[in-house]
């Protein structure tokens, strides 16, 4: 006879640690958008603490999976001293068009503050939407609930903007947020998701 119980399923949403890109600079937008290619080409700066909490929730991942940008590869890399079980491109960060304001030159941090402000609001110059990325975080949302199913933990190694994508889509769903500790660099969220199983006895 099946008998009916439950099961937790898990998600870690992670942030990729501080990259080696200096931010300590002034730019154009023209300048911004070329400084944010380097980013994406980038590692991690050498110098950093990563959080003991992260360590234990990858240590007790059942898969590890990454955006395949290299700030994100060797975050999930020194998370476990292995590389991530499987990379996916719909990992990548939400896209950042920087507005065109002249000559006026502006800290990174600065620039995309303003770059998501009007691509949320629906301008993205030939780069990924908003409309587009939310379709995209739906998609990743259902990979990794299925990746979860059966009460395991799944570890993600992501993107700031993004990874809050991913949590409101994984929200839609049922799932729930139990834990998170701001947006910071390996900041994290952890979903959370009871499922009912059948055992046989």
């Amino acid at each position: 006879m099946a008998e009916k119980d439950q099961q937790i399923d898990r998600i870690v949403l992670v942030r990729h640690g501080l990259p080696a890109l200096s931010r300590k600079v002034r730019l154009t937008w023209r300048e911004y958008r070329d400084w944010w290619l380097k980013y994406d080409e980038g590692g991690l700066d050498e110098n950093q603490k990563i959080p003991p909490k992260v360590i234990e929730l990858a240590k007790q991942a059942d898969i590890v999976i990454s955006s395949p940008l290299r700030r994100a590869v060797e975050t999930a890399t020194l998370l476990r001293g292995k590389p991530p079980d499987l990379t996916d491109p719909d990992l990548v960060e939400a896209d950042l068009p920087s507005p065109k304001l002249g000559a006026l030159k502006l800290r990174p941090q600065t620039w995309g503050f303003l770059a998501r402000i009007v691509w949320y609001v629906g301008w993205a110059d030939g780069m990924e939407s908003h409309s587009d990325a939310r379709i995209r975080a739906n998609v990743m949302a259902a990979k990794l609930e299925s990746q979860a199913t059966g009460g395991k933990l799944v570890l993600v190694t992501a993107h700031g903007w993004y990874n809050r994508m991913v949590k409101g889509s994984l929200m839609t769903q049922g799932w729930k947020c139990i834990s998170q500790n701001g947006d910071l660099h390996w900041s994290h969220r952890i979903m959370e998701r009871e499922t009912d199983y059948y055992n046989e006895r």
